[in-house]
Parts: structure tokens; sequence; C-alpha cells
């Protein structure tokens, strides 16, 4: 045979199952393809479309997996010392060749993650998907769960990375977050010494958080997020799926002469001359392959573009070399956590010579009743099927309503932390100038 036709021959075998050219092909592909499992051999139509999921979960994994694949090529470039780790983040900016591309999409990257995971999450809650559906055995509850869990793993995989860069903003923001988890009562000391690796921040934090971000972390991201796709299918699919289900009606068809019907037809009230009902699956469904590959191939691209893009228009920063003797004013955490600062500062009362601590209240209460109400909430949410996937159901309406405004107050918090809080973390108009502070050594 040829090269160029067992090449050829040896290409087909690899790939087939990604084009397949028949309906058999398309569910063949399914059960031999290790991959393609996630996948059930049909999809309906409606889990397609673009305005019902905004395809936000497969946002959030190509974001990870763009994660993975910059992080491991700055695995071989930057120096997890304390001594060494700034000037070696400078090398991969100023002298490693598109070395500044690589560090900004990695960093462009753990940030629209965050925000990507936290809008799947309210696409979940404003549709009802949590809900159980019609199928046997669901537990989206569960599911929903677990999707809380990756989203608190999300933002401690993009925390820990704020540290490696060891720069003034990096060194502070970690201070302050840090600072905000010595506030829990009975184990937030004991929270802090294990983030930090001691009382300070130093190389046992550096290493610490090094490893958590390039392990750890991200090992238990892909476990659950495995899990989270297998219970997905074991859940019926995509909740839209259980909306279209009731909306479909049942079709009579006619008794096959040649078909044996067992005793049980009779004792479901039936006679011999059976009355046989179908549900039409064949038009509200397509093959998975290649109608989802597609589809997953076109969001993994957009997905790149849109990070390649941003990450062109907003250099990642790099400030002077961390130094505990020099004090920023203000001191800001991360800009997810800015919100909680806010809340920090608003909580924080003065009542003559006693202060109500707002770390403790904003910082740690407040944080742990929402967690905690997202988790009971569905169990508590007892509307109907008929909500189940709907965008807005109006016998949700009020739930819905009230998740909005908690998730509106979140980014005003995140807003003002991060454009209006200037010295002393004083309120100021964006067209006021902030004083200049001397600094503090």
């Amino acid at each position: 045979m040829p090269v160029t036709a067992s090449t050829r021959k040896l290409y087909d075998q690899l790939t087939w199952t990604w084009r397949p050219g028949s309906d058999k092909e398309a569910g063949d592909a399914i059960v031999k393809n290790l991959m393609l499992h996630w996948f059930p051999n049909k999809i309906s139509k409606a889990s397609l479309s673009w305005n019902y999921s905004m395809w936000l979960g497969t946002i959030s994994f190509a974001l990870f997996m763009i994660l993975v694949f910059t992080g491991l090529i700055l695995m071989f470039l930057y120096v997890p010392s304390v001594e060494r780790a700034y000037t070696s983040v400078k090398d991969i900016e100023f002298v490693v060749s598109f070395g500044w591309l690589l560090r900004g999409m990695h960093r462009m990257a753990a940030h629209m993650m965050v925000a990507a995971v936290f809008l799947h999450m309210v696409r979940v809650f404003l549709t009802g998907a949590y809900k159980n559906g019609s199928a046997a055995g669901a537990n989206r509850p569960l599911n929903w769960m677990i999707g809380l869990v990756l989203l608190l793993l999300t933002l401690l995989l993009s925390f820990t990375g704020y540290l490696l860069p060891w720069d003034q903003l990096a060194y502070w923001a970690i201070t302050v977050g840090t600072n905000i988890a010595r506030s829990a009562p009975l184990a937030g000391e004991a929270v802090r010494f294990f983030l930090l690796g001691g009382n300070t921040i130093d190389q046992n934090t550096l290493i610490r958080f090094y490893v958590l971000h390039v392990f750890f972390l991200p090992l238990l991201v892909l476990l659950l997020f495995s899990y989270h796709m297998w219970r997905v299918r074991k859940d019926g699919g995509l909740a839209v799926t259980d909306r279209e289900a009731l909306q479909q009606s049942p079709e009579k068809i006619a008794p096959v002469k040649s078909k044996t019907y067992s005793l049980l037809g009779i004792t479901n009230g039936t006679t011999v001359h059976v009355q046989n009902t179908m549900v039409d699956e064949e038009k509200n469904t397509v093959a998975s392959s290649p109608h989802l590959l597609r589809r997953i191939w076109l969001v993994t691209l957009l997905t790149f573009a849109a990070t390649f893009v941003l990450t062109i228009i907003f250099r990642a920063p790099l400030e002077a070399p961390a130094n505990p003797a020099v004090t920023p004013n203000p001191a800001k955490a991360p800009w997810y956590f800015l919100w909680l600062q806010e809340i920090v500062t608003i909580t924080t009362v003065k009542i003559g010579s006693f202060t109500i601590n707002g770390a403790l209240i904003g910082g740690i209460l407040l944080p742990a009743v929402l967690l905690a109400l997202a988790v009971w909430w569905p169990y508590r949410d007892k509307s109907s099927l008929n909500s189940v996937g709907v965008w807005f159901a109006k016998e949700r309406s009020t739930q819905n309503w009230i998740f909005l405004g908690i998730c509106v107050l979140i980014i005003v918090f995140m807003i003002i932390g991060t454009f209006l809080r200037g010295p002393y973390w004083n309120f100021y108009w964006p067209w006021e100038a902030w004083p200049e502070m001397p600094v503090k050594f």
C-alpha cells in the first residue's frame, strides 16, 4: 500500500469519530471515543440554543484549559523563590519572546474564569436548573452544590496565583485577603496560619501558594468538573429538555401486527388490541457528533480569541517588588474579594469606645450565610416542573428578583471598591482627585 494511502487510512481511523458520515457512525462515535463518552448519542435542539445556557459552562472549561496550557509553559520559566520570583516574572514580561503575551493570557483567563463561573451559577439559578425534572434518578441539587464548590475553588485558584509575581500589588492584596480570613471565629487564626505557612508572608507562603496553584487546586477542579459533567447526563441533560418534554404530546400509532404483546399490557388495562403511544423524539434531537462538537469547538475558538484580544488591550501589570516595609494606601484585596472589603467597611461601627468588628460580620458571617442559603435553597424551592429550565418563570419571580438584588449589590460593591475607594479607604467620586499621601515605612 502506498505511503500516502496508508497515511490517509491511519488519519481516517483516528479522526472518524469527530466527523461521522452517518447516523450509525454518529452513535458508534459516542461509544468508541473515550472523550465523547461525556455526551449522549442524541441531544435536543433546545440544548444547543445560544440563548438558554449561553454556553457559560463551556466557556469556563475553555478558560480553564487556556490556564492549564499557558501555566504549564510558565512553570518552565517561573522560579518560586522570594529572591528570584519577581525577577523571573520580569524576565517573562520583558526578555522571553512573547512572554508578555503568555503571562497576560494566563492572567486574563483567570479573571475571565471567575466571571464566567459566577455568571454560569446565576444562569442556573434564574432558570431553576438546580431543580429535578422528570428524569429517574436525577439529583440536580447535588450538582448545584458541586457547582458552588467549583466556584469556591475557582476563587482560590485565582487567589493563590495572585501572590506569585511577588510585587507590591500581589503582596498587599494577599495581606488584606488573609487578614479577612483571620476574622473567622475560633478557626480564623488557624486558617490564616495554614494559608501563609506561618504568621508572615514569606518563602513558606510563596511555596504553599505555588503548590496549591499549580497542582492541588487544578486537580480538584478537573476531578469535580468531570463528575459535574457526568451528573449532567445522569440528571437528564440540561434542564431545558424537561421543559421540552412537557410540551410534547404523545402520538397514537397503530399496533404492529407481527409484534407479540405480553400479559403486562393486559394487566395495565388494555386488551390484545393494544393502543400504542409514543413521543416523536427524532424531530427534536440531533446527533451529538458532529452537531454538539461543532458548537463546542466554536465556543472554544471564540473564547480563545476574546482572551487574546483582551490580553493585548489590557496588559498585565507588574509593580515594584514586594516590600513589607512599604504600605500602599489604600491596600486592596483582589477585585473579586473587594465586595467583602466594602462590606467590612460598612459593618465596622464605632459606638463610643466600643467597636463592632466589621471583618467578622462582613468578611466571614455574611458570606457564610449566603453560602448556606445557596446550599439550602434547592430544597426550599417548591415551584412546579413548569418552571424548570425557563428563564424568569413567573412562579419563581420573587426568589429570582431577590437573588438578582444580591448579585447586583455584590457587583456594585466591587465597583465601589475598585474605582471609588482612595487613601484610608475613603470614598471619592470619579471626578475627585485623590490626595497625595506620604508612603508609610
